[in-house]
């Protein structure tokens, strides 16, 4: 839009208004104050930049108004800031400004209507600049207010362009952008091709709102269900969860709240009709429909299906799962290039460990005669009795040592004096490993502060000489992948770097309370500073919370066929 001067005909100032409004779909208001600040720049590019000049056009009438503003000041009035300085064009001091009006006072504005001029050049070229920002603005405001509550919906577009690998998708009221990583593999898009995506953010930056789209995005995928299956729709059936390897398999949890209604069965549709026409529009790629359960032991099961699964370890702390398998069953498990099992981590929030039964076996079988002989040397007790203690679930002699002594004299063969007797080793043993652990820690020079930090054990403090660490300062000053251990690159490469109480396995949680609770010690930082927590240990050695054994039951292997029913097509038999 050119602005040619202010003497244009009144009307044809609303004119351009108007057609400048319907062609961006902006507010007809935002162009007229656009064309306002326009003709304002031009006329202080003529008359001088200190002016305070003001341009009004009626909204009604296109008459134009152009003024200067006089503001009364105070006569002692200082600048807020050191660039600002005292404006004799836009503004008059109260002393000299009531030598000519008795009536002037702090504030006073005198307004001068100012001619009308015609544009030059410069004025021109600055005055399309204005206008043009203004509307962009506006565009970019409208684009953002358009899309900001459309996250989560698929809209349908026309490809614009293709940039890198990056496809531009006109919108109808705005683009979007489709990067590389968020189309499906080998998919391949034309100038002109129509296009579904799904808007999975929109984000206010400042060359414009940006519109991001995907199709490889798993809210894809369920909102297709949603499209093709009307029970989904009406939130009969609910989609829980859904994880995709874009362009090659999928898996998606249902839960149906309607007991009449199979939410497997429903989504699949008749021969495979609704989950096939999702299925076309992700360019073939398989989808495993599995139902959702609140037990997770359940849960895990269906998402490795068609993998059977023996038993199911969880350890809930570390939001962490080992699933035993069958021999025979584990590269069905674990899937192609690792994808079912990735996908099945993915849907339940786990992370899962497949191991087979004979691993599981060796493992327990070398457990066991490591805690075995771990009774026999602490207790001096023959090998029938430590093994009996290990079979009834004592897996440390401090398990041992400080249980209720009926659960000790409750073990078959056992009476009241052997349990007293068993204990009463235990804790000798405990207090001969601590002084032992004492002395050790004074040979390497940690001082007793450092023990008496809250969190640190005796353990932890011979690991701590042995590391360097001796004095509270010196601990206070340590960062938690010194503790825990982490990665540095050097020369390029990734190397590993030991922690000094790596083996303890401690949280990054802990890890930040022992290093805190150390500075509160040496007086670095008062205590009211540290988190209202309690840290949390995790032991290295300390095993699986939660067995669940399925292999025999029922339910589970119910559970495992509906995960692939009869008769769908897309339901993968391997992996």
């Amino acid at each position: 839009m050119a602005v040619t001067g202010i003497s244009a005909n009144r009307l044809e100032l609303l004119s351009i208004a108007d057609a400048v409004a319907r062609e961006k779909n902006i507010d007809r208001e935002i162009v007229i104050d656009a064309i306002e600040e326009a003709i304002q720049k031009g006329a202080k590019s003529r008359y001088g930049a200190h002016h305070d000049i003001r341009a009004k056009i009626d909204h009604k009438t296109g008459e134009l108004t152009l003024t200067r503003h006089t503001t009364v000041v105070a006569d002692d009035w200082a600048p807020e800031d050191e660039l600002e300085e005292f404006n004799d064009s836009a503004m008059v001091r109260l002393r000299d400004a009531s030598k000519r009006d008795p009536e002037a006072f702090v504030g006073k504005e005198y307004i001068e209507n100012l001619p009308p001029f015609e544009f030059g050049r410069v004025q021109t070229q600055m005055a399309r600049q204005v206008v043009t920002g203004k509307v962009r603005e506006a565009e970019r405001a409208n684009q953002y207010e358009e899309f900001k509550d459309r996250v989560g919906e698929i809209v349908n577009g026309t490809v614009k362009r293709v940039e890198y690998g990056n496809t531009i998708v006109d919108l109808g009221r705005g683009e979007g952008i489709m990067r590389r990583d968020q189309s499906i593999p080998r998919e391949v898009f034309n100038v002109g091709d129509r296009v579904r995506t799904y808007i999975y953010d929109v984000r206010p930056e400042a060359k414009g709102p940006q519109v991001m789209l995907s199709r490889a995005h798993p809210g894809f995928m369920a909102k297709l269900f949603s499209q093709e299956v009307p029970e989904v729709y009406d939130g009969v059936i609910e989609i829980r969860a859904a994880a995709r390897d874009a362009g090659s398999r999928a898996k998606m949890a249902v839960l149906s709240n309607d007991s009449s209604i199979d939410p497997v069965g429903a989504c699949v549709g008749m021969r495979g009709s609704r989950v096939q026409a999702v299925v076309a529009e992700l360019q073939g790629e398989k989808i495993d429909i599995i139902p959702w359960v609140d037990d997770e032991p359940t849960f895990i099961v269906n998402a490795l299906a068609p993998a059977e699964v023996s038993k199911v370890v969880l350890d809930e702390d570390a939001d962490r799962v080992e699933v035993v398998v069958p021999d025979d069953q584990l590269s069905l498990a674990i899937g192609r290039r690792g994808q079912n099992v990735r996908l099945a981590s993915q849907l339940t929030g786990w992370q899962i460990d497949i191991i087979t039964e004979a691993q599981d076996s060796e493992r327990r079988q070398k457990e066991f005669a490591e805690r075995t002989a771990l009774f026999q040397e602490a207790l001096d007790v023959d090998e029938t009795i430590a093994q009996l203690l290990v079979t009834e679930g004592f897996a440390t002699v401090e398990d041992l040592a400080y249980v209720e002594a009926y659960e000790v004299s409750e073990i078959e063969g056992f009476d009241e004096e052997t349990a007293e007797e068993l204990q009463t080793r235990a804790r000798e043993y405990l207090d001969r490993q601590v002084a032992e652990l004492d002395e050790k820690r004074k040979a390497l020079g940690v001082e007793d502060g450092v023990l008496a930090v809250p969190g640190v054990t005796a353990q932890m403090a011979v690991a701590l000489g042995e590391g360097g660490v001796k004095t509270v300062e010196d601990l206070a000053d340590l960062a938690t992948d010194e503790i825990r251990g982490g990665y540095e690159v050097r020369g390029g490469e990734r190397v590993k770097i030991a922690g000094v109480l790596e083996s303890f396995a401690l949280t990054q949680e802990a890890a930040e309370m022992l290093i805190l609770q150390a500075r509160v010690a040496a007086g670095w930082i008062d205590a009211s500073e540290l988190p209202q927590v309690e840290p949390e240990y995790e032991e290295a050695e300390e095993g699986f919370e939660g067995e669940y054994d399925v292999a025999d039951s029922e339910e589970a292997e119910g559970d495992v066929e509906e995960a692939a029913p009869e008769g769908d097509a897309d339901q993968p038999q391997d992996a």
